[in-house]
């Protein structure tokens, strides 16, 4: 197996460390060679029986975006009216998606019906394709992030809405809808730290039995 230098295993670490889910972004334009090349992780993915289930749909139009843009408000306000008090107003001040600024927006889906892999794995686990195109999307994160872009994760959502919006394959289920370009700023701890929603866990829970 190939070893790396311990210099390189001290930057791939800083690199995880300086990876932020983006909310701000600067409207300038993605170069498309620069964009393919972080797509290209995709294919260095892990996947469950090389079942490689994950589909990406490139949201360009104004149609698509603003149907996209009207699911999260509604899915926003439905979030922000299941808090009150002081936590209700400082959900009210986050700002979760950066949908009016990032000028690359993507939404991934899991093919849940796709023949290429046999079954390995997932006729167990079914929920592994799924977890397949997580796996792609952290290295698809970094590979952005490396390229000096901020990746947003959207996640207040309805998912079978968007499906129906965007109009994909029934067999289809959202993964994440993502906004990428370069962030306004630099911040190596996260927004949600930073604006006193929650803090990190002191340590990991690691059990032995």
């Amino acid at each position: 197996m190939r070893e790396f230098e311990p210099a390189f295993r001290d930057e791939l670490y800083e690199l995880m460390r300086w990876r932020r889910d983006v909310r701000r972004f600067r409207t300038t334009p993605l170069d498309e060679a620069l964009l393919m090349r972080c797509l290209d992780a995709f294919s260095h993915a892990p996947s469950v029986g090389l079942s490689e289930p994950w589909r990406i749909v490139r949201v360009e139009s104004a149609e698509a975006r603003a149907a996209a843009r009207a699911n999260f408000e509604v899915a926003n306000a439905e979030a922000l009216a299941r808090y009150d008090g002081d936590q209700a107003d400082n959900y009210a001040k986050l700002k979760l998606a950066g949908m009016d600024q990032a000028p690359v927006q993507l939404a991934v889906f899991c093919d849940e019906a796709t023949t290429k892999g046999h079954g390995l794995g997932a006729g167990s686990m079914p929920e592994m394709r799924r977890y397949s195109v997580v796996s792609a999307v952290t290295l698809f994160w970094l590979a952005a992030r490396a390229e000096g872009l901020g990746l947003g994760w959207v996640s207040v959502l309805d998912p079978a809405q968007l499906c129906r919006d965007l109009d994909v394959p029934e067999d289809w289920a959202l993964i994440g809808y993502f906004c990428i370009g370069y962030p306004e700023a630099d911040h190596e701890t996260p927004e949600l730290l930073r604006e006193g929603w929650e803090a990190r866990a002191a340590a990991l829970d690691i059990r032995s039995i």
